[in-house]
């Protein structure tokens, strides 16, 4: 965009580019973790907020949150993994909210066991739950997003590294990531832009079934070189950077929220805080 036609000659960058004010927001998985913590900030910076999620209990407490900040919520009980019903929550926001102004593809999940003992059945749900999903919500939600839009896709550091134990589960990551970039151009005409958050070292309640499993090792594990752990509303607030006009010139990119443990390498910290690989 040429210098003369940018936002920012008539309204030098300030604090107001990160609001949302006006805006309306799709969060899945909003009931809990990253995905509520999303829901609440996003609504903090003024956009109304619809969320989905399977857990009926953990939604209704978010919308009472989001609605003593002031803002509308519309909510939807529902298998992100069933495209119909996907399509019938997105054209209930519609109705309900307004166009879409910002897209998060927060839900997904997965279970240890190695790659051979996967079964069919297991894959499938692996793949439909962290992938199809996210395909699913796009194809449904860009016919009712306004020009300026933003989708942001939360991966996962397993996009970028190997995952033994969750081999499905890090390539679906990764092809989410992969296609980020290719709707980051495809989409451009459409002027919304696509880009990912990948997570790690956040502690959320869907992480308690992994933590149970002795083989996982996730007790004990020095996390990253940050020397301090990560939260949810760290991941909220990348999401609220990449859904505002303060990120109006970012797309296709990915922000590595995981305290330096992709760019590590595989080098590890001690308890005296030296490095070792």
């Amino acid at each position: 965009m040429p210098l003369e036609n940018s936002i920012w000659k008539s309204n030098p960058f300030g604090p107001e580019a990160l609001r949302l004010d006006g805006r309306i927001s799709v969060v899945t998985g909003g009931a809990q973790g990253l995905g509520r913590a999303t829901a609440l900030a996003l609504a903090r910076f003024g956009s109304d907020v619809a969320i989905c999620d399977r857990d009926e209990e953990g939604m209704a407490s978010c919308r009472t949150e989001i609605e003593k900040l002031g803002r509308r919520c519309h909510i939807g009980v529902l298998d992100v993994r069933e495209e119909e019903a996907v399509r019938e929550f997105l054209d209930g926001t519609k109705q309900a909210l307004g166009s879409i102004d910002v897209l998060v593809n927060n839900a997904g999940g997965g279970f240890w066991s190695p790659f051979l003992d996967v079964r069919p059945k297991g894959e499938q749900a692996l793949i439909r739950e962290n992938f199809t999903s996210v395909t699913a919500f796009i194809r449904h939600a860009v016919p009712h997003m306004n020009p300026g839009g933003s989708i942001v896709n939360i991966t996962s550091i397993e996009a970028h590294r190997a995952g033994p134990g969750f081999a499905i589960y890090s390539a679906m990551k990764a092809a989410v990531a992969n296609l980020t970039k290719t709707l980051s151009m495809e989409l451009s005409e459409k002027k919304i832009r696509v880009n990912c958050v990948a997570p790690d070292v956040i502690s959320t309640p869907g992480d308690e079934v992994l933590a149970g499993d002795a083989e996982v090792g996730l007790s004990g594990v020095e996390m990253s070189s940050w020397p301090e752990e990560g939260h949810p509303d760290d991941c909220a607030a990348a999401v609220v950077f990449l859904a505002g006009n303060g990120a109006r010139f970012v797309t296709g990119s990915t922000i590595h929220l995981d305290g330096g443990n992709w760019a590590a390498g595989g080098w590890k910290v001690r308890e005296d805080r030296r490095f070792s690989l």
